[in-house]
């Protein structure tokens, strides 16, 4: 056989075995990604990556979970994303992957920290108290947890990422944003949420502060600005009515008289009245901080979280000469310039009580 014959034979050898090679290597990574189930009735998996997690301890993982056909493909992934410069790297968290999800889909969600997330709901008005409530229900941690990691957050090692809260602030309570948020599901602690709330606080509140304190009548300082927006949260029913409403405790705070709220007392004795269980004399006559018809100003704290509208209108309450205020049980108040005009709008509103025989409740007043 002449020499260019076992040239070329030598070369055909060569490229079929690479060919072949190829194909063999084709074939191999089609079948070690491909998903491990088929069976439509495969339901989602929750995984969690712990931080710090290596390469081989995720494979492992998703291996045991039966989400994996191959750890060597998973490693051989991995390994080609450094040979691509690939930005980022596998993130902690929750995910959720299915065995019917091939592995450069489980892959990319881990990489690009594509987390499973749980969203809660706070309402515009809530205390501590309530929230906590609410998170135990959700059974992300206990009621107690929560309260417990408020009531230390000025000490935690969070705290010096809020240098802007009011100094020497001893309790949280009215800076916790309400709105609703999403966060990593998975083991959800309570310093995660009250973070997260109080970045939303500074985010979305206190630019309107900053914008608006100028024109606020009374010069408020952050902390009472939130402390009165959140008595005016809890006052108001109908939209329309806070900033009237902030503009009789704007009066009454200028003219040295007591608020008179009874929302402040409830938070004092941690109860919320109803018409068919208001508030006792006794209650509004037994001293407190946060009793406001006993004591002058303004409480030492918020006594919930204020919404966007009693914020702004706390800032920019409507000029008025109104002193008092009284409910009519069907979300609005009646607005007073006397005491006698007060007096007579009280009388009014007992008397269409008693005509609707109904039990006639404690009508809420600013005395």
């Amino acid at each position: 056989m002449s020499m260019m014959r076992k040239l070329l034979l030598f070369t055909l050898i060569t490229v079929g075995g690479i060919g072949l090679g190829t194909w063999q290597a084709t074939s191999w990574w089609t079948q070690e990604t491909k998903p491990a189930a088929i069976s439509r009735e495969s339901t989602p998996i929750i995984v969690t990556i712990e931080p710090g997690s290596s390469s081989k301890m995720i494979a492992d993982r998703l291996s045991e979970l039966g989400v994996l056909r191959s750890k060597s493909a998973w490693q051989l992934w991995t390994r080609l994303q450094g040979f691509k410069n690939r930005p980022g790297g596998f993130q902690a968290g929750s995910y959720s992957v299915s065995p019917q999800e091939s592995l450069p889909e489980i892959a990319d969600k881990i990489w690009t920290g594509q987390v499973v997330t749980t969203r809660f709901t706070i309402p515009e008005g809530w205390n501590i108290r309530q929230m906590a409530a609410y998170f135990q229900e959700k059974k992300f941690f206990t009621a107690d947890q929560f309260i417990n990691a408020v009531q230390q957050f000025p000490n935690s090692p969070a705290a010096p990422q809020t240098s802007w809260l009011p100094k020497n602030l001893f309790l949280i309570e009215g800076f916790l944003f309400p709105d609703t948020y999403e966060i990593p599901a998975g083991s959800v602690t309570p310093d995660q949420v009250i973070q997260q709330m109080l970045d939303r606080f500074k985010t979305v509140a206190l630019p309107i502060y900053q914008a608006n304190q100028n024109q606020d009548p009374l010069k408020l300082d952050l902390l009472q600005w939130v402390t009165l927006a959140s008595i005016v949260e809890k006052e108001a029913v109908v939209p329309k009515e806070r900033p009237i409403i902030s503009g009789v405790f704007t009066n009454r705070l200028k003219t040295g008289m007591a608020l008179g709220s009874d929302p402040t007392v409830e938070y004092a004795f941690g109860i919320i009245q109803t018409p068919e269980k208001p508030l006792t004399l006794t209650q509004v006559r037994t001293p407190s901080p946060y009793n406001t018809y006993i004591n002058p100003g303004l409480p030492p704290t918020p006594i919930a979280s204020p919404g966007l509208s009693s914020l702004q209108a706390t800032l920019t309450p409507q000029t008025t000469d109104a002193l008092y205020f009284v409910a009519r049980y069907d979300g609005t108040h009646v607005f007073s310039r006397s005491l006698a005009e007060h007096e007579t709008a009280q009388e009014q509103i007992r008397d269409r009580v008693d005509n609707q025989a109904s039990p006639t409740p404690t009508v809420k007043s600013k005395l």
